[in-house]
């Protein structure tokens, strides 16, 4: 089959491999409850057809979406939306975007800054790196329905990606960028989560006033053969974010 590009009215246009772009327009749908959890999905043929791909694409996005835990497959029945899409928790390692529509927002994202610093020593110490070492920084405000909602400082190994800060982080998703294109798969993470007051700086991007109660997460991510790549800094405002989790006694 050739190989064209998605139907671009489907909303969705890029420049990456087709198997991405079909993934990427099925877990939209998933995340915004098109399918409901335990809901068949169209057969391969019928996503063949609509997307007009060969099989092998519906299959390797789909198998994407089995490694994310968004779906599963049951033999000799078909492919059906996980239950754990329906609520966000603590318990599935998500990024802002999938976070934000699982709870009915439109997330948007704008730059702040994206440069290299040395390692300091505790950075060094959370991402197994040698002090003054070189770190990818990525700063970013996120926003939710065109309120902001929170500032993500992200610290990278450049050693593990070289080339990062060149990446365009405001329509993209970082960490669908690195698994495509250096193969880092975040598989697990260690978070630290208290109440800080707003200092001026961040008061004055937050569009609050100096003091504010935020929610901060320091939280660093593992690979698949748990190897520490992300020490990640979040402060969001607490009265636009809050976190959940379901308990069991």
């Amino acid at each position: 089959m050739a190989n064209t590009t998605v139907n671009p009215s489907e909303g969705y246009r890029s420049k990456s491999p087709l198997y991405q772009q079909i993934y990427q327009l099925l877990r939209q749908k998933i995340l915004v409850g098109q399918w409901r959890p335990d809901e068949m999905l169209p057969s391969e043929a019928s996503l063949m057809k609509q997307y007009n791909v060969s099989r092998a694409t519906v299959r390797q996005a789909l198998d994407e979406l089995v490694s994310d835990g968004l779906i599963y497959r049951r033999q000799g029945r078909g492919t059906f939306v996980a239950p754990s899409t329906a609520a966000p928790g603590l318990v599935r390692l998500v990024g802002f975007t999938e976070d934000m529509l699982q709870r009915g927002l439109t997330p948007a994202t704008k730059l702040i800054s994206a440069s290299l610093v040395p390692a300091s020593d505790r950075l060094a110490s959370a991402l197994q790196s040698e002090e003054g070492e070189p770190l990818a920084r990525i700063e970013r405000l996120r926003l939710a329905d065109g309120v902001p909602i929170g500032v993500e400082i992200a610290f990278w190994a450049h050693r593990h990606c070289p080339g990062i800060l060149t990446q365009d982080y405001t329509t993209h998703s970082l960490r669908e960028m690195l698994k495509n294109k250096y193969q880092i798969r975040l598989t697990r993470a260690r978070q630290q989560i208290q109440a800080a007051a707003a200092a001026a700086e961040m008061a004055e991007v937050l569009d609050v006033v100096v003091g504010f109660p935020l929610l901060t997460i320091e939280r660093v991510s593992y690979s698949e053969v748990g190897v520490p790549m992300e020490f990640l800094q979040l402060y969001y405002r607490s009265d636009r974010y809050a976190l959940h989790a379901d308990l069991r006694g």
